[in-house]
Formats: structure tokens, sequence, C-alpha cells
């Protein structure tokens, strides 16, 4: 337990601070910080696959056109949140990115209804009211949709989807996922150098360091995940994923001063009563379901 609480305290406390990092690179457009990210990844992948022994294992992972399909459209989504995630850090967005965050497993609950025809009681559907409620409320106050919280809660709900049914290793399936697109980040990256608008040169060293090493900042966290799911049940992980998203909204107030009104404190407020609430009535839930158990058996 607490090996895994190590790991998973690491993974979201390095999400939380990772707008920081882009910030330092904020002068570099969000695509050309992208293409580097899969880029770096990939190679920062391909040597961990190596060292744990897993290249065979890689190469052999896609064995069927449903996988492979699957993992494309993985690697698309999961691409699409990296680009709007790395754009809205670093055009004063950092607040509606940490709202996308908090709603994504409320997204992510209402998805297992929809694809995978789960069964949600009472207090989970008011749950999911209330987080509705919440983007209603911006929405009408503001004139216009969270765009950015959805776009990033919907992507990584629709990846976490399809993760759950592509039965692949995190390290193996996130490189497939950075692989597919990186001829497309080398393109991009040879043509923008090619035509004198890449930033990326006329930065400095440390800088240039920092983007190079965007494909560890990437994949590390998401190894620590990983080990932390094999030592912590997911209803511990479930209340530590809530660590990022208050620490991005932290540093988007009180560090780059990001509005923060009676509006979004009625909308964040809907949203953190809907975890609660969501988070209480299904602990009474699975202790009732528990308890049933024990009584059929004991009958």
């Amino acid at each position: 337990m607490s090996k895994g609480l190590l790991y998973a305290l690491l993974a979201y406390l390095a999400w939380g601070f990772l707008p920081l990092y882009w910030k330092v690179l904020g002068d570099i457009p969000a695509g050309e910080i992208l293409g580097h990210r899969v880029l770096w990844s990939v190679v920062f992948l391909t040597a961990l696959l190596l060292i744990t022994r897993q290249g065979k294992a890689c190469i052999g992972a896609l064995k069927d056109k449903r996988t492979t399909v699957l993992v494309t459209l993985s690697s698309l989504l999961i691409s699409c949140n990296w680009l709007v995630f790395i754009w809205a850090v670093n055009n004063g967005y950092m607040v509606e990115t940490s709202l996308g965050y908090y709603m994504n497993p409320l997204l992510s609950v209402l998805l297992g209804v929809v694809f995978l025809k789960e069964r949600l009681h009472a207090g989970q559907w008011t749950a999911i009211g209330l987080a509705f409620g919440g983007v209603v409320v911006v929405t009408v106050e503001h004139g216009r949709l969270p765009w950015v919280s959805l776009v990033l809660a919907a992507s990584f709900a629709f990846y976490g989807l399809l993760k759950k049914k592509v039965n692949l290793d995190s390290t193996i399936g996130l490189a497939w996922e950075t692989g597919i697109v990186t001829p497309v980040a080398l393109v991009y990256l040879v043509f923008i150098q090619y035509t004198g608008d890449a930033a990326a040169g006329s930065i400095g060293m440390g800088r240039l360091l920092l983007l190079l090493l965007s494909g560890a900042a990437t994949v590390m966290p998401l190894f620590w995940f990983a080990q932390a799911t094999k030592h912590l049940p997911l209803s511990t992980i479930g209340f530590i994923q809530y660590i990022a998203p208050t620490i991005t909204l932290a540093i988007g107030v009180l560090v780059y001063g990001e509005a923060f009104d009676l509006t979004r404190l009625i909308s964040f407020g809907m949203i953190w009563s809907a975890l609660v609430v969501y988070t209480v009535s299904s602990y009474r839930f699975s202790r009732r379901t528990s308890r049933l158990a024990r009584a059929s058996e004991a009958a």
C-alpha cells in the first residue's frame, strides 16, 4: 500500500505541476511542442522497452485489425488531449483545464452507461446531474461553452473507454499510441524547420533541453500511475486523482492570476459537490452490496 501510494502521489503531483513545464515553453506554438512531445516520448519509450526487454512483445502487440483500429483511435484522442492542454495552459485557460479534469471521472461513468451498459443508482445520477448543471451555469453566464474543459474531459474519457477495450501493457500501449502519430509529428517539424517557422532553434539551451525532456515528462507519470494501479485499489486512486486538477487550479489562480469569479465558483462548487455525492453514494452502495452478498452466503 505504501509503495503504491508513493507511485500514485508521484504521478498526480507530476500531472498537477505539468502546466508550469509548458508555461516555460510558452512562446513556442502548441503544435510544435506537441510534435516534440510525441517524438521524444517515442525515443524515451523505445529505450524503456529495450531496458525492460519488451521489444518483441511490443512489435507483436497489434495482432488483429480491431486492436489496430482501437489503438489508432486512442492515439488520435490522446494527441488531441495533449494539444488542447498545452494550448490552453499557454493561453490563459488553466482554470478551464482543471475543470475538465474534475469533470472527467463523471463523464467516464456516463460513457460506461452508454457503451458498456453499466447501471447507475440514484446517487450517481444525481452527481451527473449536478455536474451538468455546473456546465450550464458557466455557459449561460459567460455566453459560451467551456470548450477547453469539455474537449479535455471528453477526449480523456473516450481514451479511457478505448483503453478498457484493448488489453495491452501500459508501456507498450503508449509506445504504439505515440508511434502511430510520430510520422505526422516528424513531417510537421521538418516542414516548419524548412519554412523557417520553427521556434525551437531560437530558444536558449536550457529551454531546448526542457523540450527534449518532454518525452520523459510525458512517460514517467504514466509509468508511475501504472505501478500505482498494481498496488492500490481503484477507490483509493479515485480519491488521489483530484490532487492534479486542484494543483492546476491553484497555479492558474494564485500564480498566473486567472479569473475565478462568482460564476466559476458556483460552477466548480456544483462539480465538486457532484464528486462528493458520487464518491459517498458509490461507497455506500458498495458497502450495502457487500453486506447483502455476505448475508446470502451465510444463508
